[in-house]
C-alpha cells in the first residue's frame, strides 16, 4: 500500500513546483546558504500541498479516471487505495505542509493556504469549466513563481513573469487539446466548451507570447553585474564583451524548446502529460538543460 500512496502523491508532477528556486537563482543568490534552504523548505510545502491536492482530485474523478486509458492505472482508479485513505493521506499532507510554512514566514504561510484552498476549488468546481480550467492552471504556475519571491525577498523580473504565464497557458492548452483528440469529452466535462480549432488558437496564440515576453526579458533587463570566476580575465582581454546583452544568447534553446513542444502537440499528440514529457523527451530535455546551462553561466561564471 505504501508503494500505491506513493505513486498517488504522483512524485513526476513535483517539477512545477522547481519554479520556486527562479526567483533565487535569477537573483544571484543560489548560493546563499539561508536563502536557499528557504526555497528548498518552500519546494517541499508545495510538493506536499500539491499531492494533497491530486489526492482529492483522484477521488472526485475516480469514476471518469476508470474511463480513461491512462488515468484508470492511478492507485485509486484501480482500487489499490481506498477513497477513505486516499482522504486521510490528503489531509495529512495539508496540516504537514502548512505547518511546514510557518517556518519560511508568515507570508508564505498565507500564500500557502490561498494556493491549497484554490487547488481544492479547482478540483471541485473551476476544473469543470472550459477556460477557467486552463487559466487556473496557469494561474498555478504563477503562485509557485510568487512563493519563490515571497520565500526569499528577492522578486523575479516582470517579463519574465509573463514568460511563466503565457508559458503555461501554452502548456494547458497543448494538455487540453490532446485530450479532446485522444478520449473525447467523456473524461472532462470541461471539454464540451472547446473544439479543436479553438484549442489550436490558444496554444499557438500563447506560444507566440510566451516567446516574445522572454524575448523582452532578454532585451530589456537591466545590465548584469558580473563577478563570476571568467570576471577578471574577460576585463583585462575583452573588456567590450561585458556590455552585451548576454541573455539574448539563450532565445536560442527557448525558441527551439517552444517548437519541439508544438511538434510534440500537433503531430505527436502527445501533450496531455507535460511532465512526462519534459522528462523523457530527449531534444525537449536537451534544449532545457541549455537553457539552463547559459543562465548559470551568464549569472555565476562570467
Amino acid at each position: 500500500m505504501l508503494k500505491s500512496i506513493f505513486e498517488a502523491l504522483r512524485p513526476a508532477q513535483w517539477i512545477k513546483n522547481l519554479a520556486i528556486f527562479a526567483a533565487l537563482i535569477l537573483n544571484g543568490q543560489l548560493f546563499d546558504y539561508d536563502l536557499f534552504s528557504k526555497s528548498l523548505l518552500a519546494f517541499i510545502v508545495f510538493c506536499l500541498l500539491s499531492s494533497s491536492s491530486y489526492l482529492i482530485n483522484d477521488v472526485i474523478d475516480v469514476d471518469k479516471d476508470r474511463l480513461h486509458p491512462v488515468k484508470k492505472n492511478r492507485p485509486v482508479a484501480r482500487g489499490d487505495i481506498s477513497q477513505t485513505v486516499a482522504v486521510l493521506v490528503a489531509f495529512i499532507l495539508l496540516f504537514s505542509g502548512l505547518f511546514l510554512s510557518i517556518f519560511i514566514n508568515t507570508g508564505f504561510f498565507w500564500l500557502s493556504f490561498i494556493f491549497i484552498i484554490l487547488q481544492y476549488t479547482y478540483s471541485f468546481f473551476l476544473k469543470k469549466k472550459a477556460i477557467m480550467d486552463i487559466t487556473g492552471i496557469a494561474f498555478f504556475f504563477i503562485l509557485r513563481a510568487y512563493a519563490g519571491e515571497i520565500a526569499t525577498g528577492y522578486h523575479l523580473p516582470i517579463w519574465i513573469m509573463l514568460a511563466v504565464i503565457f508559458l503555461s497557458l501554452f502548456l494547458a492548452s497543448g494538455k487540453r487539446r490532446t485530450e479532446l483528440g485522444n478520449t473525447g469529452v467523456k473524461t472532462r466535462s470541461a471539454l464540451t466548451g472547446y473544439s479543436k480549432n479553438l484549442l489550436n488558437f490558444y496554444t499557438t496564440m500563447f506560444a507566440v507570447c510566451t516567446l516574445v515576453a522572454y524575448a523582452m526579458f532578454t532585451f530589456m533587463e537591466e545590465p548584469i553585474v558580473f563577478d563570476g570566476l571568467m570576471h577578471s580575465f574577460l576585463l583585462e582581454n575583452f573588456p567590450n564583451a561585458l556590455g552585451r546583452k548576454w541573455y539574448m544568447v539563450t532565445l536560442i534553446p527557448v525558441i527551439f524548446g517552444i517548437m519541439r513542444y508544438g511538434q510534440v502537440i500537433f503531430e505527436m499528440q502527445e501533450g496531455e502529460r507535460p511532465e512526462r514529457v519534459v522528462a523523457t523527451d530527449i531534444p525537449l530535455l536537451l534544449s532545457i538543460l541549455l537553457w539552463g546551462l547559459m543562465m548559470i553561466t551568464i549569472i555565476y561564471v562570467i
